[in-house]
């Protein structure tokens, strides 16, 4: 037998219902400012990208050599993740006080400000990963394997992250101006300490070689280097290659998705704990946001 719904469901479903209507609008409305009156739309946001890959390619790829087979694969299915994360993160800080007009004369749920940040950047990420999936057939179709599940995982994880960091820092931005300063400095340490340019494996033998590889858990740690190299393992489908000396390099951890899968679940960890955190910071200051700005 069915159970009628009740009045106190019913509200709650409309207010969720309003909720996802007015999110999409903000995302929408985000994609039709940005790209309004240009001339090639979309394709600017594919140009960040591509100037990361060629300079990034030329530089570790020629200059410095670092033996990576198809180095410009594994670079971006990480980049690709890290730019979603740091894209969205930063707008969302700065979402609520570039809102100030609207959060002072109307009420909504203010939540939505920050995830119309998270969304807007979903959407470019979900049309760079289309674009470089549609680059890997013909350059790089061995990454069309059974590996590339892994990806899923990954990506459920860095939304989770993102929604979470992007909660509390555009909470604490309303009340102190500094984190979005602090922020971009912090992106651009944790994007260097983030294995995008460089094979995590290199972190790791360099610490075993100096007596501290206990360490390597510390860096493992960061949620994003996991979803990186989880993301890099689904694309970049040989862990062990052989550079241009014929000589055996290993550039992601070898021997079954183990590895990836026990990080990954540390990352989950705590990118719940952090989004718990970040949705109390969120509704405490909330009602003082007006006031604040």
């Amino acid at each position: 037998m069915v159970q009628p719904q009740s009045a106190a469901d019913a509200r709650a479903a409309a207010q969720s219902r309003v909720r996802w209507e007015l999110l999409a609008e903000l995302v929408r409305k985000d994609l039709k400012v940005k790209y309004k009156n240009s001339a090639l739309g979309f394709v600017w946001s594919l140009a960040n990208p591509l100037l990361y890959l060629a300079v990034f390619s030329l530089v570790f790829g020629f200059f410095l050599k670092n033996n990576v087979p198809w180095f410009a694969v594994m670079f971006m299915s990480g980049f690709l993740i890290w730019s979603f994360f740091n894209s969205a993160t930063l707008d969302a800080t700065g979402a609520v006080v570039g809102n100030a007009n609207l959060v002072r004369k109307v009420r909504f749920p203010r939540v939505v400000l920050p995830l119309a940040s998270v969304g807007f950047a979903g959407v470019h990420l979900a049309l760079q990963l289309l674009v470089f999936f549609l680059f890997l057939v013909p350059a790089y179709p061995d990454a069309f394997g059974p590996q590339l599940w892994l990806l899923l995982p990954a990506l459920a994880v860095t939304v989770v992250f993102t929604v979470a960091m992007s909660l509390l820092a555009s909470a604490l931005n309303v009340r102190y101006r500094d984190v979005q300063h602090l922020l971009e400095i912090a992106l651009l340490a944790w994007f260097w300490l983030t294995p995008i340019v460089y094979p995590v494996t290199f972190v790791r033998d360099q610490l075993a070689e100096a007596g501290l590889l206990w360490m390597f858990k510390f860096f493992m740690a960061n949620p994003m280097t996991a979803v990186v190299v989880a993301a890099q393992r689904a694309v970049y489908v040989h862990p062990v290659v052989t550079d241009a000396e014929g000589k055996l390099v290993q550039v992601l951890p070898a021997g079954g998705y183990g590895f990836y899968l026990q990080w990954l679940g540390v990352a989950a960890a705590v990118s719940a704990v952090l989004l718990v955190v970040g949705r109390w910071t969120f509704r405490r200051l909330q009602a003082d946001f007006a006031e604040e700005l």
